[in-house]
């Protein structure tokens, strides 16, 4: 009976193997999601849609150099992936993508940012739900954009069954790619019944509209039970963010430099060029100023400063009441 018993044991166990094989690989992605001193409020809350992530949060990072410590931080919680928010003077935001350890390694500058507060769209999502991301097909034309989609799905994605996630998937991530920037926008998918004679309406009202991602519906049939027919939407509910690529580096926070984006100029610099621009409006009032001053102490406009005297006059009250 015994002999029985593990032999089906050991039977039921190869079937268990082979179907695990046959099927897709089991996502371990974890990630390790922490930022350094200096972030603002409107920045704490960005990383909202990285939280439903299987993740460890961590107490901010003290230094912004030694970023190579990130790396022993990743390995002592057994994470293969880290998203560190970078703040500089309380205005800029920089962005890591790193797979530990050993790398690639992306930063990016993020900016345009805006809350889920700030925005007060109608739309909402589950907490812990997990979401599709959505990638734009020019992702695929060149090497260091396809690094960076493979980078955002291994932070972004949620894999199944991760911890304190729920077993639903309601929004949508989107990832577009214009002007040499990723613009990131997120979506809820609502579900509704239609009738027939709504199908038909609602059919006609997405070919008029022909690629609104706000009016956009689908009209899908379920499997099984009554097959009832529901209308797909899709309602943005924030946050909403553009990252720039800046550098990609081979190794994991260091190594050499594989890619870099020669046309980005950072906000410091911007800043500096705007207080230079500005110096240089007052330096030319400033002169413009000393000129007119001169030109009218030359014609004897200012009394007492100009070359030219008025000559005395016999009836003039200092003379009378000398």
């Amino acid at each position: 009976m015994s002999a029985y018993k593990s032999l089906s044991k050991s039977k039921g166990g190869s079937d268990a193997d082979e179907d695990s094989t046959s099927t897709a690989q089991a996502n371990r992605q974890r990630l390790l999601m922490l930022s350094s001193r200096g972030v603002t409020y409107r920045q704490a809350l960005l990383p909202a849609p990285a939280k439903a992530a299987s993740h460890l949060n961590y107490a901010k990072l003290d230094t912004k150099t030694k970023l190579y410590q990130l790396n022993e931080l990743a390995d002592l919680y057994n994470c293969n992936n880290v998203l560190f928010f970078e703040a500089r003077k309380g205005k800029d935001l920089y962005v890591w993508l790193a797979k530990a350890p050993n790398g690639p390694t992306v930063k990016l500058h993020l900016h345009n940012l805006h809350t889920m507060s700030e925005l007060h769209f109608s739309g909402n999502c589950l907490k812990g739900s997990r979401p599709i991301l959505s990638f734009d097909a020019r992702f695929q034309t060149q090497p260091h954009l396809l690094v960076l989609r493979e980078m955002l799905i291994h932070v972004f994605g949620v894999p199944k069954g991760a911890r304190k996630t729920k077993p639903f998937i309601d929004h949508v991530m989107s990832f577009t790619l214009a002007d040499g920037k990723v613009w990131v926008r997120c979506y809820q998918i609502n579900e509704t019944e239609v009738s027939k004679d709504g199908k038909a309406a609602a059919e006609t009202a997405k070919m008029d509209l022909d690629g609104n991602t706000e009016a956009a519906s689908q009209i899908v049939r379920k499997k099984g039970g009554r097959g009832e027919e529901t209308k797909l939407s899709l309602t943005e509910i924030g946050p909403r963010f553009v990252l720039t690529p800046i550098v990609i580096l081979e190794g994991s926070f260091g190594g050499p430099v594989i890619y870099e984006n020669r046309e980005f100029v950072s906000p410091n610099q911007i800043r500096a060029d705007l207080r230079l621009k500005r110096a240089g409006k007052y330096a030319r009032r400033s002169e413009q100023d000393m000129d007119s001053r001169v030109k009218r102490r030359d014609l004897g406009l200012r009394s007492g400063d100009g070359k030219r005297k008025r000559e005395g006059n016999e009836l003039d009250d200092a003379v009378l009441f000398a």
